[in-house]
């Protein structure tokens, strides 16, 4: 991956940001999190998050973490919500808090009440003592983190450089989880977050974004050294479907889950129609999402239409998909630690083999979103696949993720 640092430009980020009474280290903060926000190979609508520490605050350090709802690529500075640094730091020793005490304790700490809930993963960035520190979801690092025992490899690929952390779910665990990798060697420059994504992290906001496209890097390029290509994003080269298009909408609009005016957009590419190609799609695309975020964007499971499904087959299927859902939430709900109220069971993805996908979405912006998510998902099973099996988080970590309150919040920005 090519760098996009340009001094020039992080200057006027920084000048901006004293010309406006804020640190310098907050503009470039901005800067290099847009950088990240906007390239789809390393995160995705809200994914990833950022922060820096700004030691020299008047009252004592303090940290901005990206906000809960925010996007990093387009942030401003008030994305980037301060706290009290000692605080967080002290929670340290505390190894167990609720969801909801977490939430309650950071915007306890935060300096201006108004600002934005921080990222689930504040305390996460908060206990890595350099000033910079970036999370992404890269298409080359999910190919690889997606697959069974891959700690000697993530050893053996970066030379001890970047600290292995087994998959628990995002927020206060995987916090203390990382606490705990960092604990173990403290010389690392970064965190492989197994089925889930990256961490970097250095005292310059150009050394923490500059780590992160190096790590990606050696990974297509671990990759290429096996002959798997990880394929860019790619433009549609195919036009939709319009009677099957036209049958999808109008079958969603009818089932009511998602209003009467539902959204799809539709995605065909070389990537994606390999993917589509699998002979095993159906079992592969159940395995779950790349990413435990995505979950809550394209459900835990997509519905598979065939090209020329009219309009009652597709309503048919769509029945059935609903029934597939009641029955993930039936088997999952009862190992959840409160009780939980089930959500629309209307397909969020729809693969139609030999023709392409679509995004479905309450809106035009929720279906373009979910078009997105799913392109980068068949880019990186076609590469994981390659390497090895795809291995997601489990149908009940899915479950935790998908119903997890923290997560639906960001839903409601």
């Amino acid at each position: 991956m090519q760098s996009r640092w340009n001094d020039a430009e992080a200057r006027k980020f920084a000048e901006a940001a004293e010309a406006a009474g804020q640190p310098a280290a907050l503009g470039l903060r901005v800067y290099s999190s847009r950088l990240i926000g906007q390239d789809p190979d390393l995160v995705l609508h809200g994914g990833g998050n950022t922060s820096v520490k700004i030691s020299d605050a008047p009252g004592g350090a303090v940290i901005h973490v990206k906000g809960s709802g925010w996007d990093l690529g387009d942030i401003e500075a008030p994305g980037l919500p301060a706290m009290r640094l000692e605080p967080l730091l002290e929670t340290r020793a505390i190894p167990h808090m609720s969801d909801e005490d977490m939430v309650a304790f950071l915007r306890g700490h935060l300096l201006d009440s108004r600002a934005p809930t921080p990222s689930v993963e504040a305390l996460l960035h908060a206990y890595m003592p350099q000033a910079f520190v970036d999370h992404s979801h890269a298409t080359a690092i999910l190919a690889l983190a997606d697959q069974e025992d891959m700690d000697g490899v993530v050893g053996d690929l970066y030379r001890g450089r970047v600290g292995f952390v087994p998959y628990v779910m995002p927020g206060y665990a995987l916090s203390h989880a990382c606490k705990e990798a960092l604990a173990r060697d403290p010389t690392v420059e970064g965190l492989w977050l197994e089925k889930h994504g990256l961490v970097t992290f250095a005292e310059s906001a150009r050394g923490s974004y500059e780590l992160t496209l190096e790590f990606v890097t050696t990974a297509e390029e671990f990759l290429a050294a096996k002959g798997i290509a990880v394929e860019a994003p790619q433009a549609n080269d195919t036009e939709a479907p319009h009677d099957l298009a036209a049958s999808l909408t109008s079958a969603l609009a009818g089932q009511g889950a998602l209003g009467k005016a539902p959204a799809v957009d539709f995605r065909s590419t070389p990537a994606i129609r390999r993917y589509l190609e699998c002979e095993n799609l159906y079992e592969l695309a159940m395995r779950g999402t790349a990413t435990p975020d995505h979950v809550i964007r394209i459900k835990p499971f997509p519905l598979l239409l065939e090209a020329r499904d009219d309009a009652a087959e597709i309503e048919r299927k769509l029945a059935e998909y609903a029934d597939r859902y009641q029955a993930y939430f039936v088997r999952n709900a009862p190992h959840a630690s409160e009780p939980k109220t089930m959500l629309d069971p209307a397909p969020r993805a729809v693969l139609v083999p030999g023709v392409g996908l679509f995004g479905v979405g309450v809106s035009e912006k929720a279906a373009r979103i979910a078009g997105d998510l799913l392109e980068q998902t068949a880019r990186i099973v076609n590469a994981a696949e390659e390497f090895g099996r795809f291995s997601p988080i489990s149908e009940n970590e899915l479950f935790d993720m998908e119903y997890w309150s923290l997560e639906q919040a960001k839903l409601k920005k």
